[in-house]
């Protein structure tokens, strides 16, 4: 691929992702993007990435790689006696770890977010990310500290958790991007009070 190909590539990758952040995934076209982008050809959307399936994808990737680096560095550190609040901080810094580095206005938690509550695309964040080797050992080592919790209330607390960490990470780039005040001073301060409020959840007693 061409440097010029790759810049329009990239440009346009960038563009999509904060368009689907600030008015959902279905609401824009490749046309817009393609305008927004400042392609003159409209069909600059298709030729570089096909459908918007593959455009979605691509986004998805550009962010999912850097975040699972981060992950397996983390677990990499990681000691025999790690506790639920260890396997918790594996879950939530290197995302906010990576917003952090994106910098001030970043899309990709509003973007992650849009498109995981679209039902036509919500299999690709799946695919790209939910099913990477480093999260299933952080919902094993979840699940070997809770070992007596049923695992009918483990999935359920899983599905809080991941809905937890999407939404409240998309509402701060949000407000950060408006100007507004956020919870926490940083994002590492705002992980800390995820994990606070995570380990509560998975700690909190279950009605019989």
């Amino acid at each position: 691929m061409t440097d010029r190909a790759q810049a329009t590539r990239e440009l346009i990758l960038a563009t999509a992702e904060r368009l689907y952040a600030e008015h959902g995934v279905l609401a824009v076209s490749n046309r817009q993007i393609s305008e927004a982008a400042g392609q003159g050809n409209n069909t600059a959307v298709g030729y570089h990435f096909g459908t918007r399936i593959e455009l979605v994808r691509a986004i998805v990737r550009k962010h999912s790689g850097p975040i699972d680096r981060l992950r397996r560095r983390r677990l990499a550190g990681l000691g025999d006696h790690a506790d639920l609040r260890d396997w918790i901080g594996c879950l939530v810094y290197p995302t906010t770890e990576h917003l952090a580095e994106l910098g001030t206005p970043c899309w990709f938690a509003r973007f992650a977010a849009q498109v995981m509550t679209e039902p036509s695309l919500r299999a690709v964040i799946v695919e790209e990310t939910l099913a990477s080797p480093s999260l299933a050992r952080i919902v094993a080592g979840l699940a070997r500290c809770l070992p007596g919790l049923p695992a009918e209330v483990r999935a359920e607390r899983n599905d809080v958790t991941r809905l937890v960490l999407m939404h409240t990470m998309a509402e701060r780039e949000r407000a950060l991007a408006g100007g507004a005040g956020a919870p926490g001073a940083t994002w590492r301060a705002a992980a800390a009070g995820l994990t606070d409020a995570l380990a509560g959840l998975w700690l909190a007693p279950v009605t019989k």
